[in-house]
């Protein structure tokens, strides 16, 4: 793959993270800030201390909320498309359509959902202060290990291809990754600073609703970044001339 189509890449990945945030910051807002504001009430009524307020609250849950999740779309869509760059043609003979696809199902599950299953997201309210600076490091550690395992797991399960066959070394593969993750849940420490009376209904809404923002952003981009792609590596033929079958068949291996 040479720098231009790199390039053009970038632009379309972070194009896509773009688009795919605006679904995103409409589960954020339309399920994510009623949960938020009844967590802030919850902290109003049973603190003591009231500090200043330098940004309000409803341009927290506007123009910063939408600053935020498109900021972050952006940035997760080119490092995303970056990935894409190199898997393409190197995780198995899938088209660049399927091949976003699995980038974006990997990035969930790496990124997100085996670090949120050991240090779920919380609401406000929900935390020592004197304590942010370890979880805040134990959260990106948890992430650093998962993305880590998964190139480890994707490498051997290409090195167990030729004896096992396809299925059985993707198998061994994935049972070796959750071996080692369960391993890694069990060896760092658990953080539970969830008050006793905090409403267990409200912290569950708040931690699905999390989960729904990644999926549906990680989604979206996936679907939409794989259509670019495909239509910037795979040109469609000339009217009245028929598509180069050759051309599709190489496209994976640029």
């Amino acid at each position: 793959m040479n720098s231009i189509s790199v390039r053009a890449l970038l632009v379309r990945g972070m194009l896509a993270g773009l688009v795919a945030g605006v679904p995103a910051l409409l589960v954020a807002y339309l399920l994510g800030e009623s949960r938020v504001d009844s967590a802030i009430a919850y902290e109003e009524g049973h603190s003591h201390e009231h500090g200043v307020e330098l940004v309000s609250r409803t341009l927290q849950s506007t123009a910063g909320l939408a600053t935020g999740v498109l900021i972050f779309g952006v940035a997760l869509g080119g490092i995303a498309a970056l990935a894409f760059c190199v898997a393409l043609g190197r995780v198995g003979r899938f088209g660049p359509r399927a091949t976003a696809v699995l980038i974006s199902l990997g990035a969930l599950l790496t990124v997100y959902v085996v670090p949120f299953l050991k240090y779920p997201a919380n609401p406000p309210s929900v935390g020592d202060p004197d304590t942010i600076g370890k979880r805040t490091t134990l959260y990106f550690l948890m992430i650093a290990l998962s993305v880590l395992l998964a190139v480890g797991a994707l490498i051997l399960g290409r090195r167990l291809a030729p004896r096992l066959g396809n299925w059985y070394a993707t198998v061994t593969a994935g049972a070796a990754f959750a071996v080692v993750i369960g391993v890694a849940y069990a060896f760092l420490p658990a953080i539970n600073e969830v008050p006793k009376d905090f409403p267990a209904t409200l912290l569950w809404q708040f931690r699905l609703t999390a989960l729904a923002i990644q999926l549906v952003l990680w989604t979206g981009f996936g679907l939409l970044f794989g259509h670019l792609a495909e239509r910037h590596l795979i040109p469609k033929a000339a009217p009245g001339q028929r598509p180069d079958p050759a051309a599709r068949t190489a496209a994976p291996a640029r």
